[in-house]
């Protein structure tokens, strides 16, 4: 509670007690918070005080005001740490949260220079093109375009594809992942991401491209992906020489 003996300022207070209910679940993602009046009330502060603290955690990230609606409770942004190679599926497992895809494309084409260079393959070679939607306790994640080199992946089907591609990889094939190498870059959403992820078009996105390799050496997948600016963030960290 708020002790207005202490030193640490009143707004400050409140911006921890306001963190409190957060986290302890009391005040839920997309709900709105009790407005200035009352919570100027309920610990007889002026407005100004929590009209500073209030600013103080949309500043942050944590809340959100909406104009002429009030103040809600921002959605949080995952955050992957970018080391160890896992697939989005178990990401989101460890997380405590459902996986599921929609399978916008399933197809065997043949692979073009860029693809086939990834996959150390000729460009006569066939590989599966796959694109979909990656949820996350059905919300729409990441937009994925996957492409995987058909002698590796044959006798996948469009079934396959709604789960882990990883899992099926070493649960089916008993072939095991080594590592990636993946560039991250960020980019605007266009009419089609907009759509699948449900945003805006021109709104952020982080892209990560990745070609990953079993431990033969072996490229098995190259592969983008386009997270939602306003849900992910990515964390590395690195050390001085």
């Amino acid at each position: 509670m708020i002790n207005k003996q202490s030193p640490v300022p009143i707004y400050f207070q409140l911006e921890e007690w306001m963190k409190q209910q957060i986290e302890d679940g009391k005040w839920k993602a997309g709900r709105a918070i009790p407005s200035e009046r009352e919570l100027s009330e309920q610990f007889k502060v002026s407005r100004m005080t929590v009209r500073q603290a209030l600013a103080n955690l949309v500043q942050e990230g944590i809340l959100l005001k909406k104009k002429g609606l009030g103040t809600f409770v921002k959605e949080q942004k995952l955050e992957q740490v970018l080391l160890g190679l896992t697939s989005f599926s178990e990401e989101m497992l460890k997380r405590g949260m459902t996986p599921k895809s929609i399978l916008i494309n399933f197809e065997k084409i043949t692979a073009n220079p860029l693809v086939a260079s990834q996959l150390a393959i000729h460009t006569n070679e066939e590989v599966f093109r796959i694109e979909r939607i990656r949820l996350a306790d059905d919300v729409p994640m990441a937009f994925e375009t996957a492409y995987l080199p058909a002698h590796l992946f044959g006798e996948m089907t469009k079934e396959d594809a709604y789960g882990s591609l990883y899992d099926y990889l070493q649960t089916q094939k008993g072939l095991k992942i080594q590592e990636a190498k993946q560039d991250i870059e960020a980019l605007l959403a266009d009419t089609r991401l907009a759509e699948f992820l449900q945003i805006k078009v021109g709104a952020p996105i982080l892209q990560i491209t990745r070609t990953a390799y079993l431990q033969t050496g072996t490229p098995f997948e190259y592969v983008r992906t386009a997270f939602r600016g306003d849900r992910y963030r990515f964390n590395h960290q690195v050390t001085r020489y």
